[in-house]
């Protein structure tokens, strides 16, 4: 196989890895040889975009996966409003973050640092500015980065939110620490053990709850929040995590899991907080996970599931916007990149306007013309 299909291939692979039930790889498919560094499509709502990252450190508790660490240490990007439209756009992730992740993917077909060079549309450090903002926690896959999440984090921190993006050191392939060095995926090597998924979302739980302990303090910005208006965003595992941490952390309002299949059990009395389930046909009832159909009976208060047609694990995150730079076409689902960064943005951002602002969204009450591939179930789709 060309070194380039490898990297498809490896794409695949880290989109599927132990944070949902399998979907079988199709052929990847080689496309003309690297465009470029990708760029990041522009957020959709009105106001400017600055970022900056904080680095946290837990001394409650050691690190579980590194045992020389005695500490549990967290990098946090925020994205938020500002008024600053001109200035240095953050990067995307580091070159040695960007070396890493390529050479987990297989690739020796582009440069080392070619995600690195990804556009992005937020301003590095600039000021925040709003009042009563509501705070968003975002989580990414097992083995991503958070950034592999930029495109939603900068299109919510458009529209009026502040996004707290957490990642959590040794579950990626790359994540800088506060004295610089990268700290790699030490659970990589755990991820057949029993009970793993249960392990990784409750630490990721109290990861979340930690983040929302300390951010008012250690943020000089946290005076644009406002802090009784709080949700929780992940993809795949922290999907899964979103679910743990509404478990153990009331000051989180309402969740959204995109495509991951779930680990914490929710009691038998049932959950009352809001939730939305977003993610592809492997969901539906009676399909290759039955994660969510179980945990469907036991959510009580305002839910919704919905499934995007052609969608595949990795559409919820920046992967498919990013694979044209890599010189390759994706192996999986028929969602184009930018439909699906689309769909993601539009029942995401619906959701969190609905339950943290108080907005009637009639696209979460019935399917619409204007997005027919989004299916609500259970009533509304079958088995793929």
């Amino acid at each position: 196989m060309r070194p380039i299909a490898v990297a498809l291939a490896g794409l695949a692979v880290l989109a599927a890895s132990a944070c949902t039930a399998p979907t079988p790889p199709r052929p990847a498919a080689v496309s003309p040889p690297p465009s470029g560094p990708a760029t990041l499509p522009a957020p959709t709502g009105d106001r400017p975009v600055g970022t900056t990252v904080l680095h946290l450190k837990d001394t409650s508790r050691p690190d579980p996966w590194n045992l020389d660490a005695e500490a549990r240490e967290l990098k946090v990007t925020l994205w938020y409003p500002t008024e600053q439209r001109e200035g240095r756009r953050a990067p995307y992730m580091s070159p040695k973050e960007s070396e890493l992740m390529l050479k987990k993917l297989g690739s020796a077909a582009v440069p080392p640092d070619t995600l690195s060079r990804t556009g992005t549309n937020a301003v590095a450090d600039a000021a925040p500015t709003g009042r009563g903002l509501p705070l968003v926690v975002l989580s990414p896959g097992f083995t991503k980065p958070v950034s592999t999440l930029t495109s939603l984090a900068e299109d919510l921190a458009s529209r009026g939110y502040v996004v707290a993006g957490v990642d959590h050191p040794y579950e990626s392939y790359a994540t800088t620490l506060a004295d610089g060095t990268v700290a790699e995926c030490l659970a990589c090597d755990s991820d057949a053990d029993p009970g793993f998924g249960t392990g990784v979302v409750l630490g990721r739980a109290a990861d979340v709850s930690f983040v929302l302990d300390r951010l008012p303090s250690e943020w000089d910005g946290a005076g644009v929040l406002d802090r009784s208006r709080t949700a929780m965003v992940g993809q795949s595992i922290g999907g899964a995590g979103a679910v743990a941490s509404m478990l153990r952390d009331p000051r989180i309002r309402a969740g959204i899991d995109m495509d991951g299949t779930t680990y914490a059990r929710i009691p038998k009395s049932g959950f009352s907080r809001p939730f939305l389930f977003l993610g592809t046909p492997q969901h539906v009832p009676g399909g290759r996970d039955p994660s969510w159909e179980r945990d469907w009976k036991l959510l009580s208060g305002w839910k919704r599931w919905i499934v995007l047609t052609g969608a595949e694990h990795q559409s919820f995150t920046d992967g498919p916007l990013l694979q044209g730079s890599l010189g390759v076409t994706p192996a999986y689902g028929t969602l184009p990149a930018q439909r699906a960064a689309e769909l993601t943005r539009t029942y995401v951002a619906a959701f969190l306007d609905r339950h943290l602002k108080g907005q009637r969204q009639p696209i979460l009450d019935e399917p619409s013309s204007r997005h027919p591939e989004a299916r609500f179930c259970p009533s509304a789709c079958g088995a793929s």
